[in-house]
C-alpha cells in the first residue's frame, strides 16, 4: 500500500471519527434541551459519514481496501455553546489542512485520480470553514442570553 492510499485512509477513519464527534456535540446540545442546536450537529454528523463513504467507495473504485481503525471517544460536555462550535471550527480547519496535505501528495505523485476525488472535498471545505465562522459570529454576538439562543437554536433546527 502506497504512503498515499494509507493516507486516504487515515482519512476515511478521520471522517467517520469526525462524525463521531458531532454526534457527542448533538447528544451535549440535546441534554441542554436545545433540540435546534442538537439537530444541527446530527446533520453535520451526517455529512462526515458521507464524506467517509466517498473516500471508502473511491478507494475500491482505484483497486484498494478502505481500513478501519480504532475510533477514540469524544469530549461530550462543553461550558457554553460558542465552546462547542469553536471546538468544532477548529475541527474543520484541521479537516481543511488534512486534505490540503493529501492533495499536495497526490501533485507531487502525479496522481490525478485522487486529485480530481481530492478537488470536490477541497470546495467542501471552504464552505464548512465558512458556515462554522458565520455560526460563532452569531454566538459572540448573542453572548449567554437565552432568549437569544432559543431563537437561533429555531434557526438550526431548519437545516435540511
Amino acid at each position: 500500500m502506497s504512503d498515499l492510499i494509507k493516507k486516504m485512509n487515515d482519512q476515511f477513519n478521520f471522517e467517520l471519527s469526525s462524525g463521531y464527534i458531532y454526534l457527542a456535540m448533538a447528544a451535549h446540545m440535546k441534554d441542554q434541551d436545545m433540540d435546534g442546536f442538537a439537530h444541527f450537529m446530527s446533520k453535520q454528523a451526517e455529512e462526515e459519514y458521507e464524506h467517509a463513504m466517498k473516500f471508502y467507495n473511491f478507494l475500491f473504485e482505484i483497486g484498494e481496501k478502505a481500513e478501519y481503525a480504532e475510533i477514540e471517544k469524544p469530549k461530550s460536555d462543553y461550558a457554553s455553546f460558542k465552546e462547542v462550535f469553536e471546538t468544532a471550527y477548529e475541527h474543520e480547519k484541521v479537516v481543511s489542512q488534512r486534505i490540503r496535505d493529501l492533495y499536495k501528495q497526490a501533485q507531487e505523485e502525479n496522481n490525478y485520480e485522487v486529485l480530481e476525488f481530492l478537488g470536490w472535498f477541497i470546495d467542501e471545505q471552504v464552505e464548512e470553514e465558512d458556515t462554522f465562522r458565520g455560526i460563532l459570529t452569531r454566538l459572540e454576538r448573542i453572548g449567554e442570553s437565552w432568549n437569544g439562543l432559543y431563537i437561533f437554536d429555531r434557526e438550526l433546527a431548519a437545516r435540511q
